[in-house]
């Protein structure tokens, strides 16, 4: 996937309409209307020969006689015709081709050739890149290119829209017209047979033109590129996502619509939260986030003030921000005192502020005057309700005069509803026309406000630095594959608690104790041995395959009990089925405290993005789209902190208060060892853990069934996040003696990595910055700890103090462009630890990862003053040059041999 190519996409200066046309209601004939009405600068050329020309434009009788090598072509013409036209485009030297023909997928030429792959063929052989098919088009209002079937153009803005659906495409577009609110681009993707989701996230994340990201998805083709692209561009700016499929029917019609995988919905939710993104239900948010983004600044902070000129409509503004988990901001005392001198001595006295419904335009501007002179609020959210006064569009007008003069308009976001119609239109066509968001309803307001406000909080939750799991919980893979692995050439597809108790006790997860027992005699020796309570279950692998009774668990208080149990539990087996063969029975060992709280954990295979994590508190009716808070692994304690504050936030895991119950700590540590296990051991499938006793600190998985895949797995690809590359890590020892560890960086290392940073003298930082640099902030380390491996990599040396702490000698990393064409690096070294081949080793291990990865070329710049590093890299292989314009050094090396 080429960004190079993709280019052509955003800056043709050429365009080609194959199929052009006279004809009305043909596709020809809407390209070529709406691109001449645009105000594209470059030359439209129209293909066909039918006509000398097509709108007043001379046209051409094929694609031979065109004048030009196009930048962008648009195909109109039926799908039968659109492989050929591709050939001979690409053949031409045309860059990248929309196409307009749906169906291709399931329509085959003469000779039984798949019309899609075929296209798909002859573009992928000369390098030439596809909209399509089945698409919309395209529009960029920043060079006036309208290449698009949409009914109308769109306003310059700074907000990307991206879809899979041609009418969502038409009537967002119809929607921001009428509201003034304009685009950088507006893509319509179709069914995204070569350019996707991905490679426009990566451009538009970079994209000086775009503030802001919108996404209509049916389906995601590609889980890796995909996030990486968002996570990568949801740290530079917001990225609000539509998706649909949210029921079982609605996932079907979507498949339907594009051809994709039908995923679980809750994954996706976890997905798009993983990678930064926010998530709105319907069309209706869909609108408030555009406005609310078209005409906001960045959020300094999450206090809001409510004024308004109505009790009723401020109440239900206050209830929906507290019910979405907001806050009202507190008036201070100087605040309340300021007015009290302009307000009638019957307002609210608190926020929200009631101004009593006879305030006119004056009322309403002195008081916004007051808030945005206070330290007080962030945001200001003014309401009105339809007046006997009157006054809708002078108050209107008031409060975009007093803004637009306030020294503190850029410091505070405003939001706007006029409630009402007739009275209220006018008032918010002023609001729009000024730049200000403007909401029909009080809800909606504050429901924009909260897109804004999850979307700062998202950003802080995925900066967070995770505490590293405690040194004495075991993390041992092999032991535990070695047990799968055994389980399989058994033939087994699925591990019970029993089996699976060694397995999870390699990842520091605690058990019941389990005992095999022959018959029944036994079974009550033995709970006469380790004590009450026991649970009794049946063991028949017959029963397990031939019946849906295949145990029974009772907590037991006796030996009767346990023979009695025990012979119920036989008849009852027979009863069902009575083929079946009783081998034997197990006893488990029951680590019931009083005050313990019941939760269930399970790892699902989502057809989308692999193995995802569910949290909650499981029933019979268990769905984790509905009933559990889901998560991507890998997880860390951050991460799994943040899943269970998900999952208590949205009351599928309610903290009983019990004397025992919920531990934090304890739950993060237990969800980031299973992450571990799942990651670790490709031949897990999906796992049940049902109950999970969690009494404090001491959490005990009760029942488990984990389900085996019966052939072996790619482990890295069936995973959506790309997890730590543990097999990476290296030990050796200096020429001085000193033993150290070359690895990944870790997000867990900033502490580590900022004391690293600070310690550099100030002659290296000048060298490693280019310049003086400050310290580095939290924000500005966070980036540098918790890297995408997918997407960069960044190698650490380290060693073990006396007083058995880590400390950081020396770091290099690099990112990769998306095409993984180029890895540029940079490197440095703890002032007083160079000289002792620390540098080397660094550098060494990243000239070999990234000839592993197969990336074309490792390059690097330094100063003239840093001819040590020139002369390591020299010494390791490098072409170095001279920038004497730059006053750089430059570094190369080709990592991949030269095709002969």
């Amino acid at each position: 996937m080429s960004q190079r190519s993709i280019n052509a996409l955003f800056k043709p200066t050429s365009v080609a309409v194959i199929g052009a046309s006279n004809g009305n209601k043909r596709a020809g004939k809407a390209i070529m209307k709406n691109l001449l009405s645009g105000g594209f600068s470059g030359p439209i050329m129209p293909v066909t020969p039918k006509y000398t020309a097509v709108m007043g434009v001379l046209a051409y009788p094929n694609i031979e006689a065109l004048p030009i090598k196009p930048d962008l072509a648009i195909i109109c013409t039926n799908a039968l015709r659109v492989p050929s036209i591709v050939e001979r485009l690409a053949q031409f030297g045309c860059k990248v081709a929309i196409i307009m023909a749906s169906g291709m997928a399931s329509q085959t030429d003469e000779q039984g050739n798949n019309l899609l792959e075929l296209t798909k063929q002859y573009a992928k052989r000369y390098g030439m890149r596809l909209l399509g098919p089945n698409s919309l088009g395209m529009i960029l209002p920043p060079i006036g290119l309208n290449a698009s079937l949409a009914h109308a153009g769109a306003n310059v803005g700074k907000i990307a829209f991206v879809s899979q659906s041609a009418a969502i495409c038409t009537t967002v577009l119809d929607w921001a017209n009428n509201k003034g609110i304009g685009f950088s681009s507006f893509i319509s993707l179709g069914d995204a047979t070569d350019i996707d989701f991905d490679e426009l996230l990566d451009y538009l994340g970079r994209d000086s033109k775009t503030s802001a990201i919108m996404l209509y998805i049916d389906s995601i083709n590609e889980k890796r590129h995909f996030l990486s692209a968002a996570r990568a561009a949801s740290r530079n700016k917001p990225i609000f996502v539509i998706k649909s499929g949210r029921s079982r029917e609605g996932v079907q019609a979507a498949m339907l619509h594009t051809g994709g995988i039908g995923g679980n919905d809750a994954v996706y939710e976890a997905a798009f939260r993983r990678a930064g993104m926010l998530r709105v239900n319907d069309l209706i948010e869909l609108f408030a986030a555009v406005e609310s983004l078209a005409h906001s600044t960045p959020l300094k902070g999450e206090r809001l003030v409510i004024m308004s000129n109505g009790g009723g409509p401020a109440v239900l503004a206050a209830d929906e921000l507290i019910i979405k988990g907001g806050k009202l901001a507190q008036l201070s005392e100087k605040t309340v005192t300021e007015l009290n001198g302009i307000l009638p001595n019957t307002w609210s006295q608190q926020n929200p502020i009631d101004m009593i419904g006879d305030s006119d335009s004056q009322r309403y501007a002195d008081t916004l005057k007051v808030l945005m002179s206070s330290n007080d609020t962030d945001t200001i959210l003014v309401l009105h309700s339809p007046s006997v006064l009157g006054e809708s569009v002078d108050i209107a007008n008031s409060i975009i005069d007093t803004i637009n003069q306030h020294p503190n308009r850029n410091r505070i976001n405003m939001l706007t509803n006029w409630s009402g119609e007739d009275s209220a239109y006018l008032a918010r066509k002023r609001f729009t026309k000024a730049g200000i968001p403007t909401y029909r309803t009080p809800e909606g307001a504050v429901r924009a406000f909260m897109h804004m406000v999850e979307y700062r909080r998202n950003q802080k939750l995925l900066q967070e630095v995770p505490q590293s799991i405690p040194d004495n919980i075991p993390t041992d893979s092999k032991a535990a594959r070695l047990l799968l692995q055994r389980a399989l050439d058994n033939g087994q597809t699925v591990v019970e608690t029993h089996q699976a108790v060694d397995i999870l006790r390699a990842y520091g997860l605690n058990t019941i104790e389990t005992r095999f027992v022959k018959d029944v005699d036994e079974a009550v020796n033995v709970a006469n041995q380790v004590g009450y309570p026991v649970a009794l279950k049946v063991q028949s692998p017959d029963l397990l395959y031939k019946s849906d009774v295949h145990g029974v668990v009772l907590n037991l208080a006796s030996d009767e009990d346990v023979s009695h149990a025990a012979h119920s539990i036989i008849d009852r087996v027979h009863q069902t089925n009575p083929s079946a063969k009783i081998d034997g029975l197990i006893i488990q060992k029951m680590a019931l405290t009083a005050g313990a709280q019941e939760i269930r954990v399970s790892v699902i295979n989502d057809p989308v993005f692999g193995p995802a994590i569910c949290l909650g508190e499981g029933g019979s009716e268990w769905d984790p789209t509905r009933d559990a808070a889901v998560a991507l692994p890998p997880l860390n304690m951050a991460l799994a902190r943040y899943m269970v504050i998900q999952a208590l936030k949205t009351h599928k895991l309610r903290d009983r208060h019990l004397p025992l119950g919920l531990d934090m700590n304890a739950l993060c540590v237990m969800l980031t060892q299973i992450s571990h296990l799942i990651i670790d051991c490709p031949e897990i499938a999906e796992v049940d853990i049902n109950p999970v006793l969690a009494a404090g600190e001491k959490i005990t998985l009760l029942d488990v069934n984990m389900r085996l895949h019966a052939t072996p797995q790619d482990n890295i690809n069936r995973l959506a996040i790309l997890p730590y590359p543990k097999e990476l890590e290296q030990t050796t020892t200096l020429k001085n003696g000193l033993e150290i560890m070359l690895r990944p960086i870790l997000p867990e290392d900033e502490p580590k990595h900022l004391d690293f940073d600070n310690s550099l003298s100030d002659e290296d930082r000048y060298k490693r910055y280019f310049g003086v640099r400050s310290r580095m902030t939290h924000e500005e380390m966070a980036v540098l700890t918790q890297i995408d491996y997918s997407r960069e990599m960044a190698f650490i040396a380290t060693t073990m103090t006396e007083d058995g702490e880590e400390l950081t000698l020396g770091a290099v990393r690099a990112s990769i462009d998306p095409d993984n064409t180029e890895a540029e690096f940079a490197m440095a070294v703890r002032s007083n630890y160079q000289g002792i081949g620390l540098g080397k080793l660094l550098l060494e291990k990243l000239i070999a990862y990234y000839k592993t990865n197969n990336t074309l070329y490792l390059t690097g710049f330094t100063m003239f003053e840093n001819r040590s590093m020139a002369n390591l890299a020299k010494s390791l292989g490098f072409t170095v040059s001279f920038d004497m314009e730059e006053h750089l050094i430059k570094m190369h090396m080709d990592l991949q041999p030269k095709a002969q």
